[in-house]
């Protein structure tokens, strides 16, 4: 590897990490974010908490049951939030015309791209793990002393959160900067993570039913919940890996190839 080359490198990687900071700053600097946030921690910790009251109350409590369900069945609607704060980072730029004094900010696209992407997933991974864990201790709190935390099952499960998250998020953030719309991008996740999926089996055809397998949303809620008939872990991990890798390539394609006011 030549000087030059080493000098290259370097200089790339300085810029990644001040576009990396600066998407930092401008993520939570926005007043937005922290309303989805409390959204998010309403949503799952208040289903985590009626869990734990559910199950104290039942005639027959359970005895030494895990509480870990407590944080992958909230995380299906709490997700939503979460997944709006990602296209609203995406877009927001797009919204305000900010993407111009952005790209001259930063004027290497890709920089900018990768940037963006990694700290509206790794912010909605690490915040939805959390929720997660809070959930389930909500949960366990709530009906104490009837449920346990197994540290190993609890280990299982914040890790296929996370997945579900990452993997969302990042269909999410690819898709932003694919439409460039806040308004459709967020039907667009709505439709595929959710209504789709619950919708398309009700017709009774066997190829919707098909279909809907082919969707995130049903990945996500066979992960999370574990009810989707004809799904599989690896499959349901497969599909959410091809629509996140699929949305983030058109959405670097367009970034790159069209002009970023349009």
């Amino acid at each position: 590897m030549t000087a030059a080359s080493r000098g290259t490198e370097v200089h790339i990687g300085r810029l990644f990490a001040r576009a990396c900071a600066a998407e930092w700053t401008r993520l939570w600097t926005v007043r937005a974010t922290w309303w989805f946030l409390a959204a998010a921690a309403v949503t799952m910790m208040g289903i985590g908490a009626i869990a734990g009251f559910e199950a104290a109350s039942d005639p027959d409590p359970p005895q030494g049951a895990p509480a870990w369900s407590a944080a992958g069945i909230p995380a299906l609607p709490g997700q939503f939030a979460l997944l709006a704060l990602v296209l609203i980072a995406v877009t927001s730029d797009y919204a305000t015309g900010g993407i111009v004094p952005s790209l001259q900010w930063t004027p290497r696209r890709a920089v900018l791209f990768l940037a963006r992407v990694t700290v509206a997933v790794a912010t909605v991974t690490v915040v939805g793990t959390l929720l997660a864990l809070a959930a389930a201790v909500t949960a366990f709190t709530a009906a104490s002393p009837l449920l346990s935390l197994p540290v190993d099952e609890g280990v299982d499960v914040l890790a296929t959160v996370a997945f579900v998250f990452a993997a969302g998020s990042a269909f999410a953030a690819g898709l932003g900067f694919l439409l460039r719309n806040t308004a459709g991008a967020l039907v667009t996740v709505f439709l595929v993570m959710l209504v789709l999926p619950l919708m398309l089996p009700n017709f009774g055809y066997e190829w919707m039913s098909a279909l809907a397998d082919l969707l995130p949303g049903s990945g996500a809620a066979f992960l999370l919940i574990g009810e989707v008939p004809g799904m599989t872990r690896t499959s349901s991990m497969v599909t959410m890996l091809c629509w996140a890798a699929g949305a983030l390539l058109l959405g670097r394609l367009r970034l790159s190839r069209d002009d970023a006011n349009r």
